[in-house]
């Protein structure tokens, strides 16, 4: 049966779902439903950032396969239209996998993540996907008081150790930093190089057209109900596959399919305001498309959109039972919540109008570490679970699993986020709910009591307990 917590999508109005829907200059009409039987070579479920990238690259590699794609809505309609539009050159659980590997296989890593960028420019270039990309890297961990600056400091030591050098993360001191962007009371801070700014919605719609020119059918309103070996289920039609890959990412857990219990739903907030004066621009810095974020462990990020409109995302939720988010807008406290922070960084900015605001569901993955796992025995294949970080992670991971399926024997399938076998055995679950759900409200409640007494928001005794905590709950994770 089709999920409940979905069918009020069904005639929805796919502009409001973000700001990057919105100022979209192509229609967004769905695509035709999967009303019949097929048997095809590879079956894709969801035409996110990870399904597109992985049909891209499995048919550069191999024009011949029949490739067909399930959507539950239209392409980007998940997470890859309603993020925060950074293409980064990492990902979540980097570090982790690194320390993996032997030294030799440690610089082909480095070098694989860090050419993300790279490799979406030329693919962008090659295929005349405008996405309005802007290379101008990462204000980092912009620090703004004490205790953030020595995060900053353990961040650029740990990138030192991961063996990064300063051409990739540099420190920032208080000037330099502000120069960027020019958060309020920021002491210091860290730039990255390979990160860029891009409208995500763009360049998933992009894809979407690049893929059906190299001969892969987009089913789209059209919810999967079940995904197992050899089959992928909807209401009215289903697909017979020798490999059925699961490309559902936040929405994992409203398909019944073996991969339920690897990833969470943890939603995103993000709002975005009127195109911004010379004058405001001046004031809070973004000369160039630079991204940003702060030290928070509750981490606030923003970037300069194309037409001159301050994106800024901060926080985010977790609802009980791992419900997805089915309302694209923020709530009232949401958005006043949105609203105050902003304000708190960027005080030159009261009074600025807030055009858009939506949010998004994102995957957590147990361990915080995203895979890319093909099973061949099961002909089952899954990647995700990027944990905010899967713009950029996303190529690196289709272009794994694409390798893992055409069983081609590369650099990306010796890395250890590359896996074969049953995902069961290989990914650690999540606990069965509610212990996902408490985690999640106690690991919240005490960054923000952390952050909070660092604001001075309290008394001072209270700080070493509530860093403590936090450096328990971060072991949680």
């Amino acid at each position: 049966m089709n999920d409940p917590r979905l069918s009020n999508y069904r005639q929805s109005n796919y502009r409001q779902l973000s700001y990057w829907f919105d100022s979209l200059d192509t229609d967004v009409a769905p695509r035709a439903a999967l009303e019949s039987e097929q048997q095809v070579d590879i079956a894709i479920v969801g035409a996110g950032y990870t399904g597109l990238w992985t049909a891209y690259y499995l048919k550069q590699q191999n024009p011949e396969l029949n490739i067909a794609m399930i959507e539950q809505e239209v392409a980007g309609y998940g997470a890859s239209g309603r993020n925060g539009g950074w293409l980064m050159g990492e990902f979540t659980g980097f570090g982790d996998y690194l320390k993996l590997l032997p030294t030799p296989e440690k610089a082909v890593a480095r070098t694989l993540a860090s050419g993300i960028v790279g490799e979406v420019k030329q693919v962008c270039l090659r295929e005349g996907i405008h996405c309005d990309l802007a290379h101008d890297g990462w204000l980092a961990s912009a620090a703004r008081f004490p205790a953030q600056l020595a995060r900053v400091r353990e961040s650029l030591n740990y990138y030192r150790a991961l063996g990064f050098g300063e051409e990739d993360y540099r420190w920032l001191d208080a000037g330099e930093a502000r120069a960027l962007v020019n958060i309020r009371g920021t002491q210091g801070g860290m730039y990255a190089r390979n990160v860029a700014a891009i409208h995500p919605a763009k360049l998933v719609r992009g894809l979407a057209h690049v893929v059906e020119t190299q001969g892969v059918r987009i089913y789209e309103q059209s919810p999967v109900t079940e995904i197992k070996s050899g089959r992928v289920a909807t209401a009215r039609g289903s697909l017979a596959a020798d490999v059925v890959i699961s490309a559902l990412e936040g929405f994992s857990n409203t398909v019944q399919s073996p991969f339920k219990r690897h990833a969470i739903p943890v939603v995103s907030r993000v709002i975005a305001t009127e195109p911004l004066s010379d004058a405001q621009w001046r004031a809070i810095g973004f000369s160039r498309r630079v991204v940003s974020s702060d030290a928070s462990r509750l981490i606030s990020y923003m970037q300069r959109s194309a037409d001159g409109r301050l994106l800024f995302g901060a926080r985010g939720s977790y609802d009980r039972g791992g419900d997805v988010r089915t309302d694209a807008k923020l709530r009232d406290e949401e958005l006043r919540v949105q609203l105050q922070l902003m304000l708190d960084f960027f005080p030159d900015l009261r009074g600025v109008e807030v055009s858009h605001h939506w949010c998004g569901n994102l995957a957590f993955s147990r361990g915080m570490r995203p895979a890319a796992i093909y099973d061949a025995h099961a002909g089952l294949a899954l990647a995700g679970g990027y944990g905010g970080e899967g713009v950029g992670a996303s190529n690196l991971f289709a272009r794994t699993l694409a390798d893992l399926i055409l069983r081609r024997e590369t650099a990306l399938t010796s890395m250890p986020w590359a896996l074969r076998g049953d995902a069961n055995h290989l990914l650690r679950g999540w606990e069965p709910e509610p212990v996902p759900w408490l985690a999640y409200k106690v690991i919240n409640a005490v960054y923000t009591w952390e952050e909070s007494l660092d604001l001075g928001c309290g008394p001072r005794w209270q700080l070493p307990v509530a860093r403590q905590l936090a450096q328990w709950c971060n072991k949680l994770l």
